[in-house]
């Protein structure tokens, strides 16, 4: 199956891709590499979910923010290869949390990124990970992610 038949089978939709908040552009490509810049769970223009993890949100606002973070990765990802069939491994990770003094579940949070991977892509979605408390986020997002993936040509 597809990667954008198994997204419909999932019922997702994916948002337009997000535009560039500051003076970069959302993908490089480098060989059989796409490495995204970091990703917020914007809707809209705006952001669906704002504020710091163990102030402001709970794990499961952290986790589906996470989540929104990474459809607008992957519809940056449509955006530059015309098609997510081209995917043919997510490399790594890269999860930022935006964390009040005395949160450590950083990774609880970027669980919604990675299920989320996992749940499309499969066995080829099972990437390397980092996730990070920040104290600060663009715009205060309580998230943030960066992505590598490997394509086909």
């Amino acid at each position: 199956m597809s990667y954008e038949a198994k997204l419909q089978q999932l019922g997702i939709e994916l948002p337009a891709p997000p535009k560039p908040v500051a003076t970069y552009i959302p993908a490089v490509q480098a060989g059989e590499l796409l490495f995204l810049s970091g990703v917020i769970p914007l809707r809209d223009g705006k952001l669906a979910v704002e504020g710091k993890l163990g102030k402001d949100l709970t794990i499961e606002q952290g986790y589906e923010a996470a989540r929104i973070a990474l459809l607008n990765a992957l519809a940056v990802i449509h955006q530059e290869l015309g098609t997510l069939d081209r995917v043919r491994r997510i490399v790594r990770l890269v999860g930022h949390v935006a964390s009040a003094a005395g949160f450590v579940q950083q990774p609880a949070v970027i669980n919604g990124a990675s299920d989320l991977l996992v749940r499309v892509f499969e066995e080829a979605g099972r990437h390397a990970r980092v996730a990070v408390g920040a104290a600060e986020l663009p715009l205060n997002a309580p998230v943030e992610l960066e992505l590598i993936v490997h394509i086909s040509g």
